[in-house]
């Protein structure tokens, strides 16, 4: 497994890192046993970069976390994220109650500061407000966290957060199906010492190549119920393609690629042959999945005419199925 510098914070972190939403049951119930191998396996695949939030299972993940990490003589880097608990979104923003809920999450995961604690897709009217940026300033000199970054959904979000001197990383949704960011931010991020943390890289497990438009999800997983953007922001989900033009995309682009080359390698390989990315947090709800996903590290990188190919195929046909906004 190789490693990068996530931005201001100076951690070396796994270029796969492991997305840990699943932890908390939210795509259907995951016992304590299975949870733990989860954890296990990816230290076992040179996995160093862990992120959570706590609203995942309300706290179940961070709490899981937290207990598996007691026995770890070297714990890895664990990130979480705050701001979207029922105490705090839409409109209960205050500093206290930002400090309250991140020294909660640090409760959970038994640990004295936060190394990286993520405004969590935070109203856009709070954070272009500017006042909860400089809560987390203070928070950070106060040693609540160690260092602080944001998760967003939209660009614009990720460019003004870009700007702020502190801003350590950000996370955004970035996949083959998802490409933006490539002119529109990560040369930002470079020039200004933000490390990137790509979230959603297989848009839901459509990039997979393992998904039918027939498939049925657990009643409890984000993918049945917030497939049209029922619950929070669509993009969140499939990367706002409706299920089955998503199926259909994928099953057009296979039939693109060169012999041999398979499109999940090529989704994760495509997203590490952009330098400024530090880690890519893919969701895993086996082992298996874990290790499928670290293997991307030791790909080699994809060729040029493929990076094209790549490229037009979004602009050409992917690009205007997106709903939200990008």
């Amino acid at each position: 497994m190789k490693t990068r510098v996530l931005g201001k914070t100076g951690f070396e972190v796994s270029e796969i890192g492991l997305g840990c939403w699943q932890l908390g049951n939210d795509f259907g119930p995951l016992e304590d046993k299975d949870a733990e191998q989860i954890l296990q396996t990816a230290m076992a695949e040179g996995i160093r970069f862990f992120d959570t939030a706590d609203v995942y299972g309300g706290g179940i993940s961070e709490q899981r976390i937290g207990e598996w990490r007691k026995a770890l003589a070297k714990p890895p880097i664990i990130a979480t994220k705050v701001g979207r608990n029922a105490a705090l979104y839409p409109n209960g923003y205050s500093k206290a109650a930002v400090k309250k809920s991140l020294q909660e999450s640090a409760k959970r995961l038994g640990v004295d500061s936060i190394d990286l604690a993520q405004l969590h897709c935070v109203p856009r009217e709070v954070l272009f407000d500017g006042d909860i940026l400089a809560w987390m300033e203070d928070l950070k000199q106060e040693g609540i966290i160690k260092h602080f970054g944001a998760s967003v959904e939209m660009l614009d979000e990720a460019r003004f957060c870009c700007e702020h001197p502190e801003m350590a990383s950000l996370q955004i949704l970035f996949n083959v199906f998802r490409q933006d960011a490539v002119e529109s931010l990560l040369p930002l991020a470079e020039k200004n010492n933000v490390g990137i943390i790509v979230r959603l890289p297989l848009a839901s497990g459509l990039l997979s190549g393992k998904m039918s438009s027939h498939h049925q999800f657990d009643e409890h997983d984000h993918r049945s119920y917030n497939k049209d953007g029922a619950a929070f922001h669509v993009g969140e989900t499939f990367n706002g393609i409706p299920f089955e033009k998503g199926v259909a995309l994928v099953e057009s682009l296979k039939s693109k690629l060169p012999e041999g080359q398979n499109i999940l390698d090529v989704s994760l390989r495509w997203i590490l042959d952009q330098p400024q990315v530090s880690s890519i947090i893919a969701g895993a709800s086996r082992s298996s999945q874990v290790v499928r996903n670290a293997a991307a590290s030791s790909l080699p990188p994809l060729s040029k005419e493929l990076h094209v190919l790549l490229a037009d195929f979004y602009r050409d046909e992917v690009r205007s199925e997106i709903r939200g906004g990008i």
